[in-house]
């Protein structure tokens, strides 16, 4: 809902009301009233006399995310009235149009003009890691893992690489692992096609090394 909609309804509503609305207590209410952290639209300087504060319908939506952030998130109230202070420019607008957010019991909300999320009393911005980038990270080093700079057509075996099994030279592809597809009935090509780092010469070495072992 927007702030227009918002002024557009015409509502005042007592504290009864205001408190089965936002579930907060008439007391806690008069609290928040006199230590001047949120006081009603309309209020009588007597308040003392009936109906002295009247609520209005963007108070009431004001209460109420106020009542969420302190019962749901447990956010301390001293934090909400530092809030309340850091933001004082924008105060009609707070706690009805900005966008908030909760990461540790502080409020989070997007920075007017940089749309950046920053926590609110420290000033400090939050984080943002994005992910696409991680993604592509990802990708690059993953390639570059997969280039061979020596050991091709040779077999190896090292007790740090694939538990002591003999590898294709410079990869952690098991020989056995390649004299399987063989017997599967691939071919040279098709044993490429399933491990694209190895080249031919990789694969024949392999299929040797299992001939021989077998032989022996």
């Amino acid at each position: 809902m927007t702030l227009a909609s918002i002024d557009s309804i015409v509502g005042a509503f007592s504290e009864e009301q205001v408190g089965r609305l936002t579930g907060l207590s008439v007391k806690q209410l008069r609290y928040w009233d006199r230590t001047g952290f949120y006081a009603p639209a309309l209020a009588d300087e007597n308040r003392r006399a009936a109906y002295s504060r009247i609520y209005s319908f963007r108070d009431v939506v004001a209460l109420k995310t106020l009542g969420i952030l302190r019962k749901q998130h447990d956010v301390p109230l001293q934090h909400l009235r530092q809030v309340a202070d850091k933001l004082a420019h924008i105060k009609a607008e707070l706690w009805t149009s900005t966008k908030l957010y909760v990461l540790n019991r502080k409020v989070i909300f997007h920075e007017p003009g940089t749309h950046k999320p920053r926590e609110v009393v420290s000033g400090q911005y939050v984080i943002g890691i994005p992910l696409s980038g991680v993604v592509n990270d990802a990708k690059r080093d993953v390639k570059k893992l997969a280039q061979r700079h020596d050991g091709v057509g040779t077999v190896e075996r090292s007790r740090h690489v694939a538990h002591n099994a003999w590898v294709v030279g410079g990869t952690r592809i098991p020989t056995a692992a390649i004299m399987r597809f063989h017997e599967a009935g691939y071919t040279v090509a098709q044993i490429i096609k399933e491990y694209p780092t190895l080249t031919a010469k990789d694969v024949r070495a392999a299929l040797k090394h299992e001939s021989t072992g077998m032989a022996a």
